[in-house]
């Protein structure tokens, strides 16, 4: 028997196909490479019998090896490249918003609070260093810069900052930017081309406009939780902090868009992005349900309400999600996890009847998934292209090959926290390529260098230290 090489991406170069049959008993992965003329530099990570592992690690006839390559960056200038966003956020949903429009290149400068800054320095444990992980993971590709804004200076400070904005966003509660004396008609008096985005729990107006907003608040109110969990049981929410982050997801949607409308029109515009909108928006087929029926749906579990198999089995030393939307899926899955007899049995003809048979069909192959172990039943699904993936832990996905090679984890380094690691850019992009230019800010550690941009000099600056203001 040969080794099975499965070659991806750019790497199918190297050899007549995605997938060839090689002499590599006795090897190892990068000596079975060299031989192919495949440079190191070009690979990412290696999977072989679907475990990741080292170059080093030696081959056994029968063995499929799959590589992944290496991605290439882009030294392109990001997207928003020139375009300056002054962050009056804190928390978590403005700071992602500002991180993203970071990512791809915008100028960010964060305006915090002198001695105190964004609360989520102090949301802590875990910390790295004594810096707290949470706000370190949302607030790279920023500036921060300390201002007063109940100071008289620390205002003026802030209206030469808008001066030169193309983006200011805020996510204090309704009505605080204007009780400051920055409503956003007087933000786009001083600055006509200005977007301004408002990001909130209920909108800037309306019944929910003084209320309180939270992730778990939002998530229960936005219909989200009564959809998460099983079947019978108490409503569950989301494990991240999505409503916080969808609002912040789409509000940096919403600025790019309105900096596009810019081009033709020379002016600005005011959002207003909410978290329950956003919330609202991610209802999608369940709504759809809603809209077509009156049904109002409840939690599910694991499984998909129009499709079957379409649900989490437990291997035998974890679990694993299969989808077989179709009869051509449902045909691969049963050959190769040899459940044959399901293909005679009319009960599981087609996708209609395989849901309304839905619980003896998922104890049938819920039995034989038990029999095998995790990996082995990814090998074969995936061999037969039939959707199937692992249930991993944290640990396991930023051990992933396929995260390693999109550059799903960001690493910096910070000059307290030392080397950060974070969720990294989830798109790539040829030309603009978005990119991490600088480490999550320490408190003001860009005042002086942000205000000398704006005109002030260093007995001005000196000035507003002992007044105060910043």
């Amino acid at each position: 028997m040969a080794v099975r090489l499965v070659l991806h991406g750019e790497l199918r170069q190297y050899a007549p196909g995605k997938v060839v049959e090689v002499s590599g008993a006795g090897r190892t992965v990068a000596q079975l490479l060299a031989g192919l003329g495949v440079p190191g530099e070009a690979t990412a990570a290696y999977v072989v019998n679907g475990e990741q592992c080292e170059p080093t690690a030696r081959l056994s006839d029968g063995d499929t090896v799959e590589v992944i390559p290496a991605i290439s960056g882009g030294d392109a200038a990001g997207a928003l490249a020139g375009i300056r966003v002054i962050d009056l956020t804190r928390a978590l949903a403005g700071p992602y918003c500002t991180m993203m429009l970071g990512d791809h290149g915008a100028d960010v400068i964060k305006v915090e609070m002198p001695g105190t800054g964004d609360e989520t320095r102090e949301w802590a444990p875990p910390h790295i260093n004594g810096v707290s992980a949470y706000y370190l993971a949302i607030n790279r590709n920023k500036r921060s810069v300390t201002l007063d804004l109940k100071h008289p200076d620390g205002k003026r400070a802030l209206e030469r900052l808008i001066e030169g904005a193309d983006v200011v966003v805020e996510n204090f509660s309704p009505g605080t930017l204007e009780r400051l004396g920055f409503a956003p008609e007087r933000i786009r008096a001083i600055q006509p081309r200005a977007i301004v985005c408002r990001i909130s729990g209920f909108g800037q107006d309306g019944p929910g406009r003084a209320w309180t907003a939270y992730d778990l608040i939002v998530q229960g109110m936005g219909g989200i939780m009564s959809l998460t969990g099983h079947e019978g049981g108490p409503p569950a929410m989301v494990g991240v902090p999505q409503a916080d982050m969808v609002a912040g997801m789409f509000a940096a949607y919403a600025v790019t868009a309105a900096l596009h409308a810019r081009e033709r029109t020379g002016e600005g515009q005011v959002i207003d992005a909410s978290m329950i909108g956003g919330q609202v928006a991610l209802l999608s087929r369940q709504a759809a349900r809603y809209f077509a029926d009156g049904t109002v749906p409840g939690p599910e579990g694991n499984r998909h309400a129009s499709i079957a198999p379409y649900e989490t089995f437990r291997a035998s030393d974890g679990f694993v999600n299969i989808c077989c939307a179709n009869n051509g899926l449902f045909e691969r899955m049963c050959r190769a996890l040899e459940l044959e007899e399901l293909l005679d049995d009319g009960r599981f003809a087609d996708n209609g009847r395989r849901v309304a048979h839905r619980d003896v069909l998922s104890g049938l192959i819920g039995r034989r998934v038990g029999e095998l172990a995790r990996a082995e039943v990814v090998r074969r699904l995936r061999e037969v292209n039939v959707p199937v993936g692992p249930i991993s832990d944290l640990g396991e996905v930023f051990r992933d090959p396929v995260v390693k090679h999109l550059g799903l984890v960001a690493e910096v380094d910070h000059p307290s926290a030392g080397r950060v690691s974070a969720p990294g850019i989830p798109v790539r992009m040829s030309a603009t390529a978005p990119s991490v230019r600088r480490h999550p800010p320490e408190l003001g550690e860009h005042t002086d260098e942000v205000l000398a941009e704006i005109g002030y000099g260093p007995d001005d600056i000196a000035r507003l230290r002992a007044g105060g203001a910043v």
